[in-house]
């Protein structure tokens, strides 16, 4: 099926199964190998995945598909090899931020533990000539944090005249892309304002640590590596802090599957190395995450918060009820028989699909959903734990999910260090820049859906 938004493009459907429900759109590059990348020349254009964002033709316009295309290996040994010139007003500071579902990849790949294969990349990227390798788990605290207020604010505001809920979380790029550029109204008032981790990782290495450094922000080139390819659609948002319009919060997107490739091509000597943190000091944190099986556990903070400030009600283990398959479950606070809070979490779109139905004909009996494009959750990205004919490698799957139980749970609000940054960074949790760093706003379509837009 050929783009008729889009050239240098084309578009097919393949057969829906479990694991891979459509077809993926190759993004050509615009420009051939340039010598920089040297060995690293054979790693694959960056790719599109339907499967995991349902980004129709009318999604990804062809300048996008460009910018994403850019989005690869080559481009990052093009600002490495930059740094080895003499002209030294070219050079950059590189940074490169680790999502936590990517390490369960890299462990599993290289038979470590969690840690040691997050010092593992930790040096084998700075062997490269990255300066600094950082973890977003700090920047998905202030978005976890910044939707529990939210989700209490719209349950207080809530009404069937004015419905703030249900509540959608917006962390998924592929699914907030399709909520943008497809569903349009009345699905985007429900999406959560708060920025995804991505994002506010973006403002966090741009402007706080750019401002410690005493560097300007486009003297860093920020390299995000995550689990799965929307991340790069996601890094072209426009929604920067005013300040730092000129420069984007992630220059370039490599999932954890292009980071393993260049790591099995390289022969360079590799000693592990400390993960960096955002505030100077030499103390390297302990690899955490939060809630949640196999995604950044919006739903078990957001639900234990809910039940604390609505209804003083302390949440200890949170217990998910399966409905229509793994990837859709409910979980519900009651007292005296009555439900009080019912959350679902959708993962998939075909279970997507059924939740947005509902809430089309106002008739969802969630407070709040957490929607993840991908099936399995983010482990089961489309950048990471994929066998070569483009399929989910179920055993490799089993195995990271294992490894990211093993994690220690930390909750947002157990963290001094972002206490620290809503003061000396934000000026309280409370202040307007607050709103900027922290909040977005959502898009309706630029154009009606077309009758080729996706059927589930």
């Amino acid at each position: 099926m050929k783009c008729e938004h889009c050239t240098r493009k084309e578009c097919s459907k393949k057969t829906k199964t479990d694991d891979q429900e459509n077809a993926s759109v190759d993004v050509l590059s615009p420009a051939q190998e340039n010598g920089e990348a040297r060995e690293f020349h054979k790693l694959a254009d960056a790719k599109i995945f339907l499967s995991d964002c349902l980004a129709c033709d009318s999604c990804v316009t062809a300048e996008e598909g460009v910018q994403v295309s850019q989005q690869n290996a080559k481009d990052f040994f093009r600002v490495l090899n930059l740094n080895k010139k003499c002209n030294t007003s070219e050079h950059k500071v590189l940074a490169v931020s680790v999502c936590p579902q990517s390490l369960p990849y890299f462990a599993a790949k290289f038979s470590l533990s969690v840690t040691d294969a997050s010092r593992r990349l930790s040096g084998f990227l700075k062997s490269l000539g990255v300066h600094y390798v950082f973890d977003t788990t700090i920047a998905a605290d202030f978005s976890i944090l910044e939707s529990q207020r939210e989700f209490v604010r719209r349950y207080h505001q809530h009404s069937e005249g004015e419905p703030a809920l249900p509540m959608l979380t917006s962390a998924c790029p592929g699914w907030v892309r399709y909520a943008e550029r497809v569903l349009g109204h009345p699905v985007t008032p429900h999406l959560c304002t708060a920025k995804s981790p991505q994002q506010i990782m973006g403002s966090l290495v741009k402007d706080y640590f750019a401002r410690r450094q005493n560097l300007s922000p486009d003297k860093i080139f920020h390299v995000v590596v995550a689990p799965c390819y929307d991340k790069k659609l996601e890094a072209l948002r426009d929604d920067f802090p005013s300040a730092l319009r000129s420069s984007r919060g992630a220059d370039c997107v490599l999932t954890s599957g292009e980071i393993v490739q260049i790591m099995e091509q390289s022969d360079v000597s590799v000693k592990d190395a400390a993960v960096d943190t955002l505030f100077g000091d030499c103390k390297e944190e302990e690899v955490r995450r939060h809630g949640g099986a196999s995604s950044d556990g919006c739903l078990v903070h957001v639900f234990r918060h809910a039940a604390k400030e609505l209804f003083n009600e302390d949440v200890g283990e949170v217990t998910y009820r399966t409905l229509r398959n793994k990837d859709f479950q409910e979980v519900t606070l009651e007292k005296n028989g009555e439900v009080l809070l019912r959350f679902a979490a959708a993962y998939g779109f075909r279970n997507i699909q059924n939740v947005i139905l509902k809430l089309k004909k106002g008739k969802s009996p969630y407070h709040f959903v957490e929607v993840l494009a991908c099936a399995g959750g983010c482990l089961n990205g489309r950048g990471q734990a994929q066998t070569e004919d483009g399929r989910a490698d179920k055993a490799l799957l089993r195995q990271m999910e294992g490894i990211y139980a093993d994690v220690p749970v930390r909750a947002p609000e157990a963290s001094a260090r972002v206490q620290e940054l809503y003061q000396e960074w934000l000026d309280g949790a409370d202040s307007p820049r607050v709103q900027e760093a922290l909040h977005t706003a959502y898009q309706g379509p630029g154009h009606p859906a077309n009758s080729r837009d996706i059927k589930w």
